[in-house]
């Protein structure tokens, strides 16, 4: 089978998962099935059809992006986009950076598809026809009239053409139907739900976007003309990829194109796009509960648990949806699932922080856990990756105790250097200009204490961003 580059289209938001999914760790990166993310259980799965995968993302979750990589046993390239732009100047962008007769598969980040080698066979009844000019798409089988998947109607068989099983013509795209539109579609026949996986040479792609979205085409050949490459993160120019328009690659050009060809595909396949459907990706009990983590449901029927931390006990309720994390939680009636988005909308309106971020923020050298704060201090657990550091940097309103619960730190105090070892501590005064690095080989734990009469992010003041670069993560994790 001719060569062919995954590459796993990584943005998305996710409200509708929310309080898991948020606007800083959208759900393809959220630890959701057996504690891995839908991002890392995709690069395995894709690793079936070529250990070398590329990664279209933001630029603030290039470190998350890194760790589900190394996390997968793949290797990786990520095209970080400085701004949001649909799936249509994403697949442009990396398809000028690809040889032109480079087979390419795009697939979303945050599907769930249990059977990689049927999916990696699938893939390979699309490539004659890819090779022939199409762009080639997978339409799932649909089980049931479904209202929130797009459908595809198949068309003549390739086969005279191409060879056998190699799918059909695409007749016409079907949006999202109401429920007896559904029903309709699905007892003809014919139809597949629109998965959103796509097998195309880079050349064919971008010729179909020169005649359907010339524009799109054109702000990102300015865009990728000159990349920045660091390692395996290559950055276009952020001014003009902003200016690109945002629209879809099935609006954009695959409605309009004159070559799309389907293969479907019968195994199990999720778009993972509500809580629900979360739920039908855990076995039932006999009452028809589905439980993760520290679940326990009792005199219950027909709920769903997620409760990853902490206990959380269902007692004589039934059709709940019921997801616990740290700072939020969220019980619903598993009818309103779909509501779920506007939840985030109310708490964004009233201010609330949980609405987009979560206590556990993910940085470039680690990550920080808000535990407890209150008037005049906060409590924070910070975890640094080996070989890490944060910035060189001072404060006006607050100081610091830290104490090291594993690992070894080294801090850089003013015109001094200590290295504080588990079990010991460090106080950093008001004005102190400070550094904490890890220079060891495991992670760096730290629980930090701030006082002070301001404790807002806004009063860090960084003297040196001295983080070690992007390039030196990379081989860190290679």
């Amino acid at each position: 089978m001719s060569v062919i580059q995954p590459v796993v289209l990584c943005g998305g938001s996710g409200t509708r998962l929310w309080p898991l999914s948020r606007k800083t760790l959208p759900k393809q990166f959220a630890p959701l099935i057996d504690n891995k993310s839908l991002l890392q259980l995709t690069l395995e799965r894709l690793r079936v059809i070529n250990p070398e995968v590329t990664c279209v993302a933001a630029e603030e979750h290039r470190f998350l992006v890194q760790e589900a990589i190394d996390a997968a046993g793949v290797r990786g390239r990520q095209l970080l986009e400085p701004a949001a732009r649909n799936t249509a100047a994403a697949m442009a962008a990396i398809a000028l950076l690809t040889p032109p007769d480079q087979l390419m598969l795009f697939a979303p980040a945050d599907h769930h598809i249990p059977d990689s080698n049927r999916f990696a066979s699938t893939v390979g009844r699309g490539v004659p026809a890819a090779l022939a000019g199409y762009i080639v798409t997978f339409g799932i089988e649909p089980t049931f009239p479904s209202t929130g998947y797009g459908y595809i109607r198949q068309g003549d068989e390739l086969a005279s053409t191409i060879g056998d099983n190699a799918g059909h013509s695409v007749a016409a795209f079907v949006e999202k139907p109401h429920a007896a539109r559904a029903e309709q579609l699905l007892l003809q026949g014919s139809h597949l739900w629109n998965a959103g996986i796509f097998l195309v040479q880079a050349k064919v792609l971008i010729a179909a976007l020169e005649e359907h979205a010339p524009d799109i085409l054109a702000t990102c050949r300015r865009a990728t003309a000159a990349p920045q490459i660091d390692g395996d993160f290559i950055r276009m120019d952020k001014s003009i990829f902003e200016s690109c328009r945002s629209q879809s690659i099935d609006y954009a050009v695959l409605e309009k194109y004159g070559r799309v060809a389907v293969v479907p595909f019968s195994g199990a396949w999720s778009d993972v796009g509500s809580w629900n459907a979360v739920a039908d990706l855990h076995d039932a009990d006999e009452h028809g509960n589905r439980m993760s983590g520290h679940a326990f449901a009792v005199g219950s029927a027909d709920t769903f648990i997620h409760a990853p931390t902490r206990p959380v006990v269902a007692l004589g309720v039934r059709d709940l949806l019921i997801v616990d994390t740290p700072d939020a939680l969220l019980v619903a009636h598993r009818d309103c699932a779909e509501q779920v988005k506007d939840v985030v909308s109310l708490l964004t309106t009233h201010g609330r922080s949980q609405a987009t971020t979560h206590r556990r923020v993910p940085r470039p050298w680690g990550a920080y856990d808000s535990i407890d704060q209150g008037e005049r201090f906060a409590v924070k657990r910070l975890t640094v990756k080996p070989g890490a550091r944060l910035a060189l940097r001072m404060h006006h309103h607050r100081s610091e105790h830290w104490i090291v619960v594993q690992g070894t730190a080294r801090v850089v105090r003013d015109d001094s250097v200590t290295l504080v070892r588990e079990n010991e501590s460090i106080y950093i005064p008001l004005g102190a200009v400070y550094r904490l690095e890890n220079p060891g080989k495991t992670v760096l734990e730290v629980i930090e204490v701030q006082t002070g009469g301001y404790l807002g992010d806004d009063d860090i003041v960084r003297i040196e961003d001295a983080s070690p670069t992007e390039t030196d993560i990379a081989k860190k994790l290679a």
